[in-house]
């Protein structure tokens, strides 16, 4: 089967987005100034790549590289500072300000592998083929145990962050969709957001669920407490 590609404007960020899940941006640096405006110089949909940054930073430092400003803060080679598993995100809502900044909403779509980067120009840019979507076997049974097991962490979380939980919440029926949900919503670190991102199938990513949030919910149980920095790591992302 001929795989099929496309080119991407690349958005690196110390966070993972999923398909199905929002992203709000508060865009400051050129590089991605310059991305906006020229996105939103052509027909929607206005299309990017997320990828993860493996390192966690999720701005740069102020410093360009000259000789190449798509790379600064990241290092000479992008394969290795950035995660080889992204997702396509679409502008839903955008807005420009006279300074030059955007503030912008976008929605998580599409999983895609990174085949090359090309850092010639203001930012990166990728050639990108798709990763299908499976579902996989015993999806069904493994997406009852990871609601049961994500309601218990989510009511132990509330509590190391002296929070209630807000009214129980119909969970999708849709073991993909869950999967990615369930993701998004747990307090983990960036590494392990990222293996779920890149999970073969559903039913992959929902046992790695189950284990991630069996510890998780064991860790929070015999804390009192956990420092706030640790439970707002998916807050919004400056960049």
């Amino acid at each position: 089967m001929r795989t099929v590609t496309e080119r991407l404007p690349l958005f690196p960020l110390g966070s993972v987005l999923y398909p199905g899940l929002v992203l709000p941006l508060h865009v400051f640096e050129e590089r991605y100034r310059r991305l906006m405006a020229d996105l939103t110089a052509q027909p929607e949909p206005h299309r990017f790549g997320v990828v993860a940054i493996r390192d966690g930073r999720e701005v740069a430092p102020t410093g360009v590289d000259a000789a190449s400003p798509a790379l600064a803060g990241l290092g000479p080679d992008p394969h290795r500072a950035l995660f080889e598993i992204g997702c396509v995100a679409e502008i839903a809502q955008l807005q420009s300000h006279r300074d030059g900044r955007y503030e912008l909403i976008a929605t998580g779509t599409t999983r895609f592998r990174v085949l090359s980067i090309d850092a010639t120009g203001p930012y990166l840019t990728a050639e990108v083929e798709d990763v299908p979507e499976e579902t996989g076997p015993e999806a069904k049974v493994l997406a009852a145990g990871v609601e049961r097991v994500f309601r218990t962490y989510r009511k132990r979380l509330a509590g190391a962050q002296e929070t209630t939980v807000a009214g129980e919440r119909e969970l999708p029926d849709d073991p993909n969709i869950l999967s990615y949900l369930v993701a998004a919503a747990s307090v983990l670190d960036t590494g392990d957001k990222q293996r779920l991102l890149a999970a073969g199938s559903a039913s992959d990513r929902l046992r790695a669920e189950l284990r991630l949030l069996r510890r998780e919910a064991a860790v929070l149980a015999k804390l009192p407490s956990l420092p706030a920095v640790e439970l707002t790591r998916q807050a919004f992302s400056p960049n």
